[in-house]
């Protein structure tokens, strides 16, 4: 039998992987520039501007059938 993916699992999964890609913008930036506070700066501007720009695609999302299904999924026995 395969796990279902409760909330909390999704919320620790989106939050870790943002965390992730702007610690990974933030060494890029240290590695072009040498410079920790831009760094630093760059990580966290990049982790407001995609939290953000995710909320404004999800709420598109919302407003576009494409792939949804009215009618239920079957299931194997």
């Amino acid at each position: 039998m395969g796990y279902v993916e409760s909330h909390y699992r999704s919320i620790a999964k989106a939050v870790s992987y943002r965390i992730l890609g702007s610690t990974t913008t933030a060494l890029i930036f240290f590695v072009l520039t040498g410079k920790m506070s831009l760094s630093l700066g760059a990580g966290a501007l990049d982790m407001v501007l995609k939290i953000g720009a995710y909320f404004i695609h999800e709420r598109i999302w919302n407003h576009i059938n494409f792939g949804r299904s009215t009618k239920a999924p079957e299931y194997e026995i």
